[in-house]
């Protein structure tokens, strides 16, 4: 009987090898991507001050960024933000300090790098679904909505950056209404911005 289950294993034990090291399907590929997780990186002042969003911006505005986001690492393929057509969306900002991503929508794949107009990206952009998705090894920032705010209501001059973003935005999600854009409760601001 003992030596019936050593033959019996033997006979197995290059399937279950070869089982144990298949590659993932294309499918699980998928799946795997859709779960990459984002590392918490740390942003450096000297390389935040070259970054296309933030180069008119004194040393007393970046640091009081650096100290009010989270920056974080992604590989390419990482689902940064996703929304839906009928759940509440964040309303914070992402920034696209360096490498890329695409704006995925109704079918159609908008790439953007960091000195694009697409550098960044608020849900409030949007009217129905989308995926924010990482291209290429890439380094990404959070502002939260109450944050951004402030730094607009201190003069950060993030308008340039934010008129190209409107337009952009625009073009993709074209009844994005404009009381949703960021910075859109300071209607002097928001006038100006629109007059560009």
């Amino acid at each position: 009987m003992k030596r019936w289950i050593c033959l019996a294993s033997a006979a197995l034990l290059p399937a279950l090898i070869s089982a144990c090291d298949a590659q993932p399907t294309r499918r699980d590929d998928a799946a795997a991507t859709q779960r990459k997780p984002m590392k918490a990186s740390i942003t450096y002042l000297h390389l935040l001050r070259k970054t296309p969003f933030f180069t008119s911006l004194s040393t007393p505005q970046l640091r009081l960024t650096i100290s009010h986001s989270r920056e974080w690492e992604a590989e390419a393929g990482t689902v940064i933000a996703q929304c839906q057509d009928d759940s509440v969306t964040s309303p914070d900002i992402w920034i696209l300090l360096d490498g890329g991503w695409r704006l995925e929508h109704d079918g159609h794949s908008y790439p953007a790098g960091h000195a694009d107009a697409g550098k960044w990206f608020s849900a409030r952009q949007v009217t129905g679904g989308c995926r924010l998705v990482t291209t290429e090894h890439s380094y990404v920032m959070l502002i939260t909505r109450a944050d951004f705010d402030d730094m607009l209501a201190q003069g950060f001059a993030f308008d340039k950056h934010l008129a190209e973003g409107y337009r952009y935005y625009r073009e993709i999600f074209a009844d994005v209404p404009a009381a949703t854009r960021p910075g859109s409760s300071r209607d002097s601001d928001q006038a100006g911005l629109d007059a560009r």
